[in-house]
């Protein structure tokens, strides 16, 4: 009973959260279209995440957002988004599930990805650098918004937006 209440606090001092910098992190959508394209940025988003401090491999990572904080710096396209999304205040969501190939500077995450009311699961590579208690988390995944039952985006019938789009996150926190 003495080893297994050891073991137990053990492995408890290894669990650590993050104190997720909302300010310094940042979460970006690139889309292309006819002749341009142009970067989305969450201009706010509430991060949670956990893992082993020791290892530096995730635990648990929720990020929740409404689609109203994606800027893309043109007003009139972003007011376009939202009734594309269906109006009012659409919101998404990333559950992370598992990782593997986990090496302290990073490895393979899979989470379930929300929009527009359907989720989805997605795998991507990310990386991990930690200087002390600060802790930076990059990655990127390319999707297809037209697996979230979204339309193909069409204006004036010949610009369109690619369905592909690349997400790309830097999370930024203290070690807690």
């Amino acid at each position: 009973q003495t080893a297994y209440c050891f073991c137990c606090a053990v492995a408890l001092s290894q669990a650590a959260t993050l104190d997720v910098d909302e300010g310094n992190s940042r979460i970006q959508v690139d889309a292309k279209a006819t002749g341009h394209g142009f970067t989305g940025t969450l201009e706010k988003f509430t991060c949670k995440a956990a893992g082993d401090k020791t290892t530096n491999k995730p635990e648990a990572l929720s990020i929740t957002w409404d689609f109203t904080d994606l800027k893309t710096a043109d007003v009139k396209r972003d007011a376009e988004m939202i009734k594309w999304l269906g109006g009012g205040k659409p919101k998404g969501s990333f559950s992370f599930v598992k990782a593997w190939d986990e090496k302290p500077e990073g490895g393979k995450a899979q989470g379930t990805l929300t929009i527009n009311g359907v989720s989805k699961t997605i795998s991507f590579p990310y990386t991990v650098a930690r200087e002390g208690a600060n802790m930076t988390i990059d990655g990127r995944v390319t999707i297809d918004y037209k697996t979230f039952g979204l339309e193909m985006i069409r204006s004036m019938m010949v610009m369109t937006v690619d369905p592909k789009l690349v997400i790309r996150f830097h999370i930024v926190g203290k070690v807690k």
